[in-house]
């Protein structure tokens, strides 16, 4: 009997079309290059609750995993070995390639980010300016352009392909 009401309950929960959206948005090469189309042609809610949900969802997810990233290279450089690597590879290459990422910044990676192709996104995005030493500011600016370059060209894609198929 409590079984069949936690399992009627839970699966009451994920049937809710927002929860699908935003479960959809933080799964790894997905994003809301899946969440928006599933949003409106699957779930068929109104368009622009749709992009909001998914567009601030993405945002949360790539500030999260900037921050995550942070704490995780500070706790892997305790170990020697480790430190010894990243010293010799990833502060090296920051500092070689240093002029282009400030040539090209926060547009640079939200263009990266706002492409809607596998690979890129916020994940790779955020472990892209990990690696090439955005800032906390930088990053986040060129994520939430990013995103909502992404969430746009998304949308615009999947309202137009809706229209010419119906």
């Amino acid at each position: 009997m409590l079984s069949e009401i936690l399992k009627t309950n839970v699966l009451a929960i994920f049937a809710h079309p927002l929860l699908q959206i935003i479960i959809l948005t933080f799964l790894p090469f997905l994003e809301l290059r899946a969440s928006i189309p599933h949003g409106i042609l699957i779930a068929k809610q109104p368009w622009l609750l749709v992009f909001f949900t998914a567009v601030i969802t993405n945002i949360i997810l790539g500030l999260l995993l900037y921050l995550v990233l942070d704490k995780l290279i500070e706790l892997l450089c305790k170990i020697p070995f480790i430190k010894k690597l990243y010293t010799a590879y990833i502060i090296k290459l920051q500092k070689r390639i240093h002029t282009t990422v400030e040539k090209y910044g926060e547009w640079g990676l939200a263009i990266f980010i706002g492409i809607p192709l596998p690979g890129s996104g916020v994940y790779s995005g955020a472990l892209g300016a990990k690696i090439l030493g955005f800032t906390w500011k930088d990053y986040t600016i060129g994520c939430i352009l990013g995103v909502f370059i992404a969430g746009i060209a998304v949308t615009i894609i999947t309202l137009g392909g809706s229209a010419i198929f119906s």
